[in-house]
């Protein structure tokens, strides 16, 4: 019940004196005292009822009032009956310390107001537990039918509760989205992140300029240690200040939440089987026939169980990802939720500690500067050691092309790792001529070509540890100059000369000529 109550008509005949814009507390018992010092005895929501007989001057008046609010007492009901009138110093104590002050005439005893604010409060316990009681039967009921939108429209409509459930790239996954900017968002996720790295018990708070909010990490998998890719239950309002049946309501909610997405990522096995089946169907260099059925099938698959869009794509995408310092298969969940919104036949397949992303391209590219924007609010969740590369290829037309993508991707990475950041991505605009042309030669093509200018210089330097490949690549770095070449490995031009020599007559190769040492350089690049 609320102060308020204990002024409506049915209730006991009080008058209020002061803090009348206090009236909306809630009361959750009574204490009655004539101690001078009550507080160690309060536990907060009391209304305090008192004879007065603590008084003996207006300076008892103040201290009386500080010690009852200070012991979280919500109202103080002074009775008349003993020593008369209320005076007007324990009036202005109370309107100083904004507490609600009732007046008890002498013919109303306090054991009446006592028992009638029991039954109130009994009587509205017993309603909150029924109420909480349908709300949950709602909620479960709710989850199976229209998922996690029909659980939140169910709050909003019934407790005008603001929920959305968010991924740690800001996408919204339930939630009116309109009602949260794509700002406060990235500053949510951020504040999350930031405070599941340096492990703060949840929930988490944040408070933007809109008002407060609280973050509930919702994981998949509780035991797993992967809070980049876990959704996380945002809800308007400050829960550490709510009634513990409320709070008991949001956790239960955050619980919900993981299971949904638990149940969302069986969904998606077969999904990453058909991934992972064409990722090693790439690295064997297969067939085209062979890759084209698998993207077939993903296609087939997202048509029918996934409501995706049937058919095939004329183009593909394909994104190389790393991941350091982070738990193994981290990134590949990142992707999966990161791209959503991108594609709904998005093969994510699993790399070790990376993934690599094969994925249509006609409508749903992802240039490099997009994902790198895409996955910037991550950076508040990486360690000191965390970091996350990305390389993407430019699209491939034909199945038989995603051979040299992947390579195109992978070598786009490398050139994202080179580079100061916690979350580096590279595309194929960065990537020189040479790299763009080595990627589209198959496989076996490019083994050959290495192995025939290196592999006897290769051996020779594992035989008598002559340093001849790191030689090579020094002269070539300086263009052929003898003397600065000799300068940059620290040896005497004679000593380069004689390993260069050695070089040229191990490969039946002259360095002296441009087309020679245009070769030797893709082979090393090669390697």
């Amino acid at each position: 019940m609320r102060v308020r109550d204990l002024l409506a008509p049915g209730a006991p005949r009080l008058r209020l004196l002061a803090a009348e814009e206090e009236l909306d507390r809630q009361v959750s018992g009574v204490m009655t005292t004539d101690l001078q010092d009550p507080g160690r005895y309060l536990h907060g929501g009391e209304l305090v009822l008192t004879g007065m007989l603590w008084r003996t001057g207006p300076d008892d008046s103040e201290r009386f009032v500080r010690t009852i609010a200070a012991g979280g007492a919500v109202a103080l009901a002074a009775g008349e009956a003993e020593v008369g009138p209320v005076p007007e110093d324990l009036v202005e104590a109370c309107r100083r310390h904004r507490m609600p002050l009732l007046v008890v005439p002498d013919d109303v005893a306090f054991g009446t107001v006592a028992e009638y604010i029991g039954r109130q409060v009994s009587a509205d316990r017993a309603a909150d537990l029924a109420a909480l009681v349908d709300r949950h039967r709602l909620l479960v009921s709710a989850a199976g039918g229209g998922g996690l939108d029909a659980v939140l429209d169910l709050l909003g409509g019934d407790l005008d509760l603001d929920c959305w459930v968010i991924t740690p790239t800001g996408r919204v996954v339930a939630g009116p989205a309109d009602r949260l900017s794509a700002e406060d968002r990235d500053q949510l996720v951020r504040a999350h992140l930031a405070a599941q790295r340096q492990r703060r018990r949840p929930p988490h708070r944040a408070r933007l300029a809109v008002g407060a909010y609280s973050l509930l990490p919702a994981p998949a998998d509780p035991g797993a240690e992967a809070p980049l890719a876990d959704w996380l239950l945002v809800v308007a309002g400050d829960v550490t200040e709510w009634t513990p049946k409320r709070q008991q309501l949001a956790e239960n909610l955050a619980r919900l939440v993981a299971a949904e997405r638990t149940r969302r990522d069986e969904g998606r096995r077969l999904r990453r089987r058909i991934a992972d089946e064409v990722l090693a169907l790439l690295r064997r260099d297969a067939d085209p026939v062979e890759i084209s059925r698998a993207l077939q099938a993903s296609a087939t698959m997202a048509a029918k169980y996934e409501g995706g869009r049937p058919g095939t794509a004329d183009s593909w995408l394909i994104l190389s990802a790393e991941g350091t310092g982070l738990p193994e298969g981290t990134v590949r969940a990142v992707l999966e939720e990161a791209l959503t919104d991108a594609t709904d036949r998005a093969l994510v397949a699993g790399a070790g500690s990376g993934a690599v992303v094969v994925l249509p391209a006609p409508d749903t590219a992802v240039p490099a500067d997009a994902l790198r924007e895409l996955l910037a609010p991550l950076e508040a969740g990486l360690g000191s050691e965390g970091r996350i590369t990305v390389g993407v290829s430019a699209p491939a037309s034909e199945a038989d092309g995603l051979r040299g993508a992947l390579e195109e991707a992978r070598h786009a990475r490398r050139i994202a790792a080179a580079r100061v950041g916690r979350v580096c991505v590279a595309g194929p605009e960065e990537l020189a001529s040479h790299v763009l042309l080595l990627a589209a030669v198959p496989d076996e093509v490019r083994r050959a070509f290495r192995s025939r200018l290196l592999d006897k210089v290769i051996a020779y330097d594992l035989e008598h540890q002559a340093d001849l490949v790191r030689t090579l690549e020094a002269f070539l770095r300086s263009d052929g100059s003898w003397t600065r070449c000799a300068a940059q490995l620290h040896v005497h031009v004679n000593t380069l000369r004689y390993r260069i020599g050695r070089i040229e007559e191990l490969t039946g190769r002259d360095l002296s000529r441009l087309e020679d040492r245009v070769d030797f350089y893709l082979a090393l690049e090669l390697a």
